[in-house]
């Protein structure tokens, strides 16, 4: 195949919904921008209610041929999550934020709504195997994290390799003098465990408090049990900050909380650390463990309220402490660079997957 030149980086996007996916792929659209390539951006929205819809949406996908546009031949094709990856296109890689989680590891957790009727089991057996066979049909497959290829490899039988790339900001946060607060960034969903956070806070000495900065659907639910713990005046809700906000509230805080269950990858692991802040996360949280050591540059817990507690009591003790794990994360981060990301993807075309097909 002749050389790369132009390029579709494809999405599914929740109407207004912006987060972790919605800034990888912006992010990755500029910065093959920067290296050269003519690119856009393919973006349809998807709906997973009621569960019907989640083939409804896949099969819209599967219709597009995105071969050429205007009678002009579009080069590579670059999906990033379900159900993307099953547009056609010859030349076409994945690089995974992740697949349909409600129907592969949440699956009989309280954070999916996948049940054990034959109904779910039958639209959940058959999405697996249609991802199977759509990201057996990229020339490259990578993911964001290990986390998620682990999971390509458990469910699908598919080998991926991972590809680390910086948050949005990474050239913009800073190190500030660290106050008298944790910090919790991100939607406010179930599986982000944010009450988790809240519940911690109530257990640990004041004058701890948490900030917490998101918006997301479990927000009045949040807001009640701040009243019930009683901790309306430790417990502040920062809603959507604008990014000088945010960089910000990561400079001025003592440690980032962060411990969401089985995370992809988490931009907020990065995020503190490059603000040379330690992180709280669990044992349990995935993709944050891919970073921070216990002891090293952060607290991995048990996910309860009472180990998390036990954390930011001793960052809230020794300050000192809380800012050399900060220092560790700092030195773990700025090695994740965008340098090699842009290469490795546009430079699997024609290699085909084949081998790393395992079932």
């Amino acid at each position: 195949m002749a050389s790369i030149r132009s390029i579709l980086v494809c999405e599914a996007q929740v109407p207004f919904v912006r987060g972790g996916a919605e800034y990888h792929v912006r992010q990755l659209v500029d910065r093959l921008r920067e290296h050269g390539y003519a690119v856009d951006m393919v973006s349809m929205p998807f709906k997973w209610y009621p569960k019907e819809e989640i083939l409804a949406h896949a099969a819209a996908w599967r219709l597009l041929d995105l071969s050429e546009s205007n009678g002009v031949a579009v080069d590579m094709v670059i999906a990033t999550k379900f159900p993307c990856y099953f547009a056609r296109h010859p030349n076409k890689v994945a690089w995974l934020c992740h697949q349909y989680r409600a129907a592969y590891e949440l699956c009989g957790t309280a954070y999916s709504d996948f049940d054990h009727v034959d109904a779910d089991v039958g639209l959940r057996q058959t999405l697996l195997a249609l991802d199977t066979d759509m990201l057996r049909e990229c020339r490259g497959l990578f993911t964001i994290a290990r986390n998620t290829a682990n999971r390509l490899a458990k469910y699908n039988g598919l080998q991926a390799e991972t590809l680390y790339h910086p948050p949005r900001l990474a050239d913009r946060f800073r190190r500030g003098p660290g106050q008298d607060y944790v910090l919790s960034v991100g939607r406010l969903e179930s599986v982000k465990r944010v009450d988790l956070a809240i519940r911690a806070i109530a257990l640990a000495p004041p004058p701890l408090r948490l900030v917490i900065a998101g918006i997301g659907t479990q927000l009045a639910n949040l807001q009640r049990l701040v009243e019930e713990l009683g901790v309306g005046d430790r417990v502040t809700f920062s809603g959507s900050v604008d990014d000088d906000t945010l960089l910000g509230l990561y400079a001025d805080a003592l440690a980032v909380v962060f411990a969401p269950f089985d995370e992809d990858y988490g931009y907020v692991t990065l995020e503190a650390f490059l603000a040379h802040k330690p992180v709280v996360t669990a044992i349990d949280s995935g993709g944050p463990l891919e970073f921070v050591q216990d002891q090293v540059n952060g607290c991995v817990c048990e996910p309860s309220p009472e180990s998390m507690a036990g954390a930011f009591a001793r960052f809230s003790a020794d300050p000192a402490h809380a800012a050399a794990l900060g220092e560790a994360g700092y030195e773990r981060a700025r090695l994740v660079t965008w340098d090699g990301v842009i290469e490795t993807l546009v430079g699997t075309e024609g290699s085909g997957l084949g081998a790393r097909g395992s079932g």
